[in-house]
């Protein structure tokens, strides 16, 4: 078995009184633990409308105002042409995806039924959502699309394997539209995090640590509880950003006047990500991480002690920038 569960970005409170041209700002699923107030028209969406709650309480006073909420699920077609129709004139002005599910453990342990759960989230969703924001916005000779991805988008990770795929599908989707929609001046932007502190994750970490995995053998799965999980709390504890970073990040690249198509929120990953371009056989990526994990666990692990110690809050204010 492994987990499945759906992830979350957070947006800061914010002012953007030189988009006085945009119309719709529209957000899935919304922000459940940081005030919204906006002045322009926030459309947030969510599955389920019954866990309301925790949004109407950080929206405060523009709840119902300048933001408004409407159900959506990214899985479905129908409820995606629903929920565009219902927005006056179809007129979306930034599209924010950010829905997403995580998928965890020993491939072997994974079913089939589990991995296209998780590509119909965080690949299909996307494809639905921008195929049916584009049209309006290719007429219009504007828009912007912003499309939450990861540095898994970029590099492999052992025992990410579908998650990690679902990531790559996205970005090679977002990678070829982008130079489309440029001709129609049209915006496409990637943010790519690195780990991030959320509850999501820890129960994510916790759960799988106690799970038997049976039909997975012994070996791969000692190596999953006793290496890898060690090692990404070690990643997590060192080098994670709060989903504040991460909006604050995402703020930045829609408010810019010349977007980045990439924007990784983190700049201590960025020796990590440009290990794979370094080499076109691939070979010192995989060679790197292999003996980073499994041959220099102790080394790894006073590393990343150091390298905690080292990212002060001024130095990780200074990694969310994507300029």
């Amino acid at each position: 078995m492994s987990t499945l569960n759906c992830t979350h970005s957070c947006f800061l409170e914010t002012n953007w009184n030189h988009l006085e041209d945009f119309r719709c700002l529209l957000i899935y699923p919304p922000c459940s633990c940081t005030r919204l107030c906006l002045s322009q028209s926030v459309i947030a969406t969510m599955r389920d409308l019954k866990k309301k709650d925790k949004l109407e309480e950080a929206a405060g006073d523009a709840y119902g105002k300048t933001m408004t909420l409407l159900p959506l699920d990214v899985c479905s077609d129908e409820s995606v042409k629903q929920c565009i129709n219902s927005i006056k004139d179809r007129h979306v002005d930034i599209l924010i995806n950010n829905a997403g599910v995580g998928l965890l453990g020993p491939v072997e342990s994974i079913s089939i039924e589990e991995m296209k759960r998780v590509f119909d989230t965080n690949f299909f969703g996307v494809v639905r959502m921008i195929k049916e924001v584009m049209p309006d916005m290719k007429k219009r000779r504007s828009g912007h699309i912003v499309v939450m991805s990861s540095v898994m988008g970029l590099q492999g990770v052992v025992f990410n394997d579908v998650y990690t795929a679902s990531k790559f599908a996205m970005e090679g989707f977002c990678e070829s539209m982008a130079v489309q929609l440029m001709k129609f001046n049209v915006r496409l932007s990637m943010i790519e995090p690195g780990p991030v502190h959320t509850e999501f994750e820890m129960k994510m970490m916790e759960d799988v640590s106690k799970m038997d995995f049976p039909g997975v053998d012994a070996d791969t799965v000692r190596y999953f509880k006793d290496v890898y999980l060690p090692s990404s709390t070690d990643i997590f504890e060192a080098m994670g950003q709060t989903p504040e970073d991460i909006a604050k990040c995402t703020k930045m690249v829609i408010e810019s006047d010349s977007p980045r198509f990439r924007n990784l929120t983190n700049s201590l990953y960025t020796p990590i990500v440009a290990l794979k371009y370094a080499d076109e056989t691939g070979g010192l990526s995989v060679n790197t991480f292999y003996n980073l994990l499994f041959n220099f666990g102790p080394l790894m692990h006073i590393t990343m002690s150091i390298l905690k110690c080292l990212t002060c809050s001024c130095l990780r204010r200074r990694t969310i920038s994507p300029n």
